[in-house]
């Protein structure tokens, strides 16, 4: 194979991961030829209402995923938490490089911390999960919907339509925003979404071509860590757009994965954390799901669900 074509979003982040994984591919394999073929989702063209109330899965990525099965692109570039639980027929996961910082980080116009944020201070996130665990600690604060690419969102900050805003570290990373970072925020307070920092780099199930090209981009211990979390999000039956947490982690041979599941207004949340065998790491994922199901994770998703539903 001599070329081949990506397929990916078209904002800042998602092209800087797009020519990331072209650069690797081109130092990896000599004349290898990679262009970019930019593809419009869905997410990308609703902006002006809130991520949770649009609903339906693979809002990122659906009609990348329809380029690959149609063989338009050789591979796709996204962002792992993007990525709806279950893989369409004929696709597969090929590759999943080395995970980035997956906290979540909070920006604010003062710099200040979390903590310091006066008393009904608006936070920017179109996320229920950021939403529910912000309003977890601090129940005070008022929650403003905000959508748009990254570079938007931190206008939307500096030009005081916001007192503070929640975005993923990675991404602030990757586009050299990291100056701007007022706290980066723990486990502890804001579990991440399963896969958040991690890429997903995928391509057609029958290409063995394509396989052998991304096969030095692997990392066997991000691919388990997300595993985990993405089985675990799966046995829930939960999308990008659900207030479900999780977070994997592989140390000797071990694998802990914590996970959480909370109601949009923070009242209402299970959190239990489960380990084992690396190479178990989806059963434990399973697992944990079932014992967050068991003590009421199942209730609390069911009004979600029923909530946007009637949104």
């Amino acid at each position: 194979m001599d070329a081949v074509t990506i397929g990916t979003r078209g904002s800042k982040l998602a092209l800087w991961q797009a020519h990331w994984v072209r650069e690797q591919l081109e130092k990896q394999h000599a004349g290898l030829q990679v262009r970019l073929e930019i593809i419009k989702t869905r997410g990308d063209k609703i902006l002006d209402v809130p991520l949770a109330k649009v609903g339906g899965k693979g809002l990122f990525v659906k009609e990348i995923e329809q380029a690959l099965l149609e063989k338009r692109v050789d591979m796709a570039v996204h962002s792992m938490k993007d990525m709806p639980a279950e893989i369409p027929h004929g696709l597969t996961i090929a590759a999943v490089p080395e995970r980035e910082n997956w906290h979540d980080v909070l920006l604010s116009a003062g710099g200040q911390k979390l903590a310091a944020l006066p008393a009904g201070a608006r936070v920017g996130t179109s996320s229920l999960r950021r939403a529910a665990q912000l309003l977890r600690r601090r129940p005070d604060l008022q929650i403003v919907p905000l959508r748009g690419n990254l570079d938007t969102r931190i206008k939307k900050l500096k030009s005081g339509q916001m007192d503070a805003i929640i975005l993923a570290a990675a991404g602030i990373k990757r586009l050299g925003f990291e100056a701007d970072i007022s706290e980066t925020l723990d486990e502890g307070l804001m579990l991440p979404a399963a896969g958040q920092g991690a890429l997903c780099i995928e391509a057609r199930a029958d290409d063995p071509a394509v396989a052998a090209l991304l096969a030095p981009l692997e990392d066997p211990a991000t691919r388990t860590a997300v595993l985990g979390e993405r089985a675990f999000l799966k046995r829930l039956q939960g999308g990008c757009q659900v207030p479900v947490a999780a977070l994997g982690m592989l140390t000797d041979g071990r694998y802990a994965l914590r996970g959480l599941v909370a109601s949009p207004d923070g009242t209402q949340c299970v959190a239990a954390s489960l380990s084992g065998p690396a190479q178990d790491c989806e059963k434990i994922g399973v697992a944990l799901a079932e014992n967050l199901l068991s003590r009421g994770a199942d209730r609390i998703l069911e009004n979600v669900m029923t909530d946007e539903t009637n949104g």
